[in-house]
């Protein structure tokens, strides 16, 4: 029985590409404003939602962490050493706990969407995505 593996190749070729933006988008992250790709969806959630701040279970399944590892990161966030997000105390829960997004953290957050878009455009400029995922669906 001869078996067709193109849908794998397809999916693989796709999953090389963002696999190859994430490396490039985490070296400079880390480079030009000391962040990792996960503390940046952190700070994009985190400016999109209303007056900019979520219970650390929201933001958990946005990002799709484990409790402890979103912990982790949103404490090292809220430290002032990094002083990108503050913790606020719920008003009508005093239990719930929230994040919130400050002025510095809007600043590395606007930096960092520049330099993921340059990174975006240059490199799928050189891949032909929409192609990639139509001969995925072919031959699904």
């Amino acid at each position: 029985m001869n078996i067709n593996h193109d849908f794998m190749d397809h999916w693989l070729a796709i999953d090389a590409v963002q696999n190859k933006i994430k490396k490039e988008m985490e070296d400079v992250l880390q480079a030009e404003y000391n962040l990792s790709l996960k503390e940046f969806y952190v700070l994009y959630y985190l400016s999109k939602a209303p007056g900019k701040k979520l219970r650390l279970q929201q933001l958990q399944e946005i990002i799709g962490l484990s409790q402890s590892a979103l912990s982790r990161i949103v404490g090292n966030m809220e430290a002032s050493s990094c002083g990108a997000l503050e913790k606020q105390v719920c008003t009508d829960d005093r239990r719930g706990t929230y994040t919130r997004l400050t002025d510095l953290g809007e600043k590395k957050l606007k930096g960092s969407l520049v330099a993921f878009h340059e990174i975006l455009q240059s490199s799928l400029s050189t891949v032909n995505v929409e192609r990639l995922i139509k001969q995925l669906t072919e031959v699904l």
